[in-house]
């Protein structure tokens, strides 16, 4: 039997991009999305693709899509728990209920979709569980404190599941860590900037133009969902899985000063794993 991987967040961008990969390599693909209808028009026809809804925020909908899955393969070869979506406002100017939002998606959607899948992931011979995190999970930038902080929750969440998901269960654990991505993330990002008021009048203004402006002149040629996917390919074909892995090389050089002990996170992490549970 091929190998079944679901993915969350799976309409566009890097979930999108990796869903068609795996599709077209013979894997049996169930592309998590909030809008079924729309998306298994756009992709009826593709072969291995299962377009199903997973709502993140949402454990029903999240319940139901693995219980389709265990019955139809019995098992879950990888689970990537990919849906999230940026915050461009200082703490100062954010409505709470946006900051609950974004927790709402990027952590507890990630909580939710592990806490759903891992029975599944369980009955594999060797299960694999990937997260989205962001160099803004290891690098904190200006006005992204609220993205960054919910990235870092993430970043801490697998690190821990790390040090005993592998030997008590065979499950490999993998942050993935982009840069800026050519995808629909950053046009909503800004967009919501432009709905709720634009870059407003008060003291966050001039360093809220300074960051757009740095950030559209050091991202002229951002990486692409796809090469991205091409990633996340042959991550999943490594014998060592590794803790972290960043996406492209301006990622690798901007979280540098945090990572150039141990660029993969396998060495902190084995360490915590040997000093708690004595277990190599």
């Amino acid at each position: 039997m091929g190998k079944t991987i679901a993915i969350t967040g799976a309409s566009s961008g890097i979930g999108l991009a990796t869903a068609m990969k795996l599709a077209e390599n013979e894997w049996t693909v169930y592309a998590g999305t909030r809008n079924v209808e729309r998306d298994q028009a756009q992709y009826t026809g593709v072969a291995n693709l299962h377009v199903v809804e997973m709502e993140v925020t949402d454990p029903a909908s999240l319940q139901r899509a693995f219980d389709r899955i265990g019955e139809e393969q019995g098992k879950l070869d990888v689970l990537f728990c990919n849906a999230g979506y940026g915050y461009l406002r200082a703490l100062g100017q954010a409505d709470f209920t946006e900051i609950q939002d974004v927790f709402d998606t990027n952590v507890y959607g990630v909580m939710h979709t592990i806490r759903a899948g891992l029975p599944l992931l369980q009955k594999a011979e060797s299960g694999h569980l990937i997260a989205t995190s962001s160099v803004g999970g290891l690098v904190g930038q200006p006005l992204n404190e609220i993205y960054c902080a919910s990235k870092f929750a993430v970043e801490g969440l697998l690190e821990s599941l790390a040090t005993y998901y592998k030997p008590a269960f065979n499950i490999d654990v993998t942050l993935l860590e982009p840069g800026a991505i050519a995808t629909h993330f950053v046009d909503t990002v800004m967009g919501h900037v432009g709905r709720t008021g634009g870059i407003l009048e008060d003291e966050y203004k001039p360093i809220m133009t300074k960051y757009i402006e740095g950030f559209q002149s050091r991202n002229t040629v951002p990486q692409t969902a796809e090469s991205v996917a091409e990633v996340v390919w042959e991550l999943l074909h490594m014998d060592v899985k590794p803790l972290r892995i960043r996406t492209s090389e301006a990622a690798e050089a901007f979280v540098r000063y945090k990572t150039e002990k141990d660029a993969t996170g396998l060495e902190g992490m084995q360490n915590t794993r040997k000093l708690q549970l004595n277990l190599e």
